[in-house]
């Protein structure tokens, strides 16, 4: 994550986070840390609030009968996470999320795992429409807490240049 500190008035400093576009090499990867560690209640309220009524994820009766003996973690509760934990490191500085492909679920989530995540920068280019933006492409994977590979996905945004203050027009 990239940090800095600029003046809003004498002797008084505001932080500020994210990456510009002009700041992403193509081959870097960004560790997004802290971990999270996931409770079956947020899994429960994750599925309450997407209407996701299917069994696996709050039913340990049901859960206990299935594959995995247990409740699973909802994946699309697994991608929101790992996009969050990485919006420090690629997002924070972003005009638009331009979209995610090639999502893949590779091994369960369960109450009481920890998720880390890591972003490796795939492609960048300047934006044909915006010339105060480019275009920057990154593969996201998580990990639970023994290091396997639980979820990947492509993220592609687009991503304020330096001259391009966002934060200062909102007051950040």
């Amino acid at each position: 994550m990239v940090t800095t500190a600029h003046e809003v008035a004498p002797n008084r400093y505001r932080e500020r986070f994210g990456r510009y576009y002009e700041d992403f090499e193509i081959g870097d990867v960004y560790e997004h840390r802290p971990g999270r560690t996931i409770t079956q209640t947020e899994n429960t309220w994750f599925t309450l609030l997407t209407m996701n009524t299917h069994p696996m994820h709050f039913d340990e009766e049901y859960a206990r009968h299935s594959e995995f003996g247990q409740t699973i973690l909802c994946s699309p509760f697994t991608v929101a996470l790992m996009v969050g934990m990485s919006v420090t490191d690629l997002s924070q500085k972003a005009i638009a999320n331009l979209g995610w492909t090639d999502i893949k679920l590779t091994h369960p989530l369960f109450a009481g795992d920890t998720l880390t995540a890591e972003s490796e920068v795939l492609e960048k280019r300047e934006s044909k429409s915006r010339p105060n933006a480019g275009v920057v492409t990154a593969k996201t994977r998580g990990f639970n807490q023994d290091g396997t590979l639980v979820c990947e996905f492509s993220r592609t945004m687009l991503i304020a240049k330096r001259d391009f203050e966002t934060e200062d027009r909102a007051g950040y």
